[in-house]
């Protein structure tokens, strides 16, 4: 496949992603495919590369019908073949070790530079707002990997905002290590999503500085 063809296909999958809300009840999606879609995902960028996600997988209906209430009400995730709730991971530098101790075994980085980056990542959690401000944006690098992921395989998705993160939280048995940052309904799509409007490049974007 030529790189052409590549960069035509990534922007159109960009260009036809939309949220859809309703799906195709009672498919169920193939474990290839949720494996697929999952490790797309755990290929997000992240800083220091702490992966600062846990995703918590929700394709029993019995589980999905316990979400329900929390998500007040949103048929997507009933409806929906899998529910992927994203959490952001306010403890991601207990991962260095995990990460960059492979690296320094196999002779890619140098342990002078594994005591750095531990210093460095240790220095900056030593404050909480930056532990749950990294936690949430890389979380949702994920997200949205997922999201693209999901399309180019032929899925459709919904990323939720309105949920009751307390109840989650408290329903799920999440650890206080990590924080809900969203929920993602992923299936097949009973009808497609409506094209939305965007604000011009215009509107968006500023040149050098305002």
């Amino acid at each position: 496949m030529s790189q052409q063809t590549v960069k035509s296909e990534v922007l159109q999958v960009l260009a036809d992603r939309r949220s859809v809300k309703q799906y195709q009840a009672g498919h169920k999606m193939p474990k290839e495919d949720l494996e697929q879609l999952l490790t797309s995902t755990s290929q997000a960028p992240s800083a220091w590369n702490l992966q600062h996600w846990k995703l918590v997988v929700i394709e029993d209906q019995a589980h999905k019908e316990k979400l329900l209430p929390i998500a007040y009400g949103q048929k997507q995730v009933i409806e929906s073949s899998v529910v992927i709730a994203v959490l952001g991971d306010l403890e991601a530098n207990k991962n260095a070790p995990l990460v960059f101790g492979p690296a320094v075994e196999g002779g890619f980085i140098t342990k002078e530079l594994y005591d750095n980056l531990v210093g460095q990542i240790e220095g900056a959690y030593q404050y909480p707002q930056v532990a749950r401000d990294e936690a949430i944006k890389n979380a949702s690098l994920a997200a949205m990997q997922l999201m693209v992921a999901a399309k180019a395989m032929g899925y459709d998705t919904c990323p939720m905002g309105g949920y009751d993160a307390a109840k989650f939280v408290e329903a799920f048995n999440v650890p206080a290590r990590y924080v809900p940052v969203m929920l993602i309904s992923v299936g097949l799509p009973a009808a497609p999503g409506r094209p939305s409007g965007r604000l011009s490049l215009d509107q968006i974007t500023v040149s050098n500085s305002f």
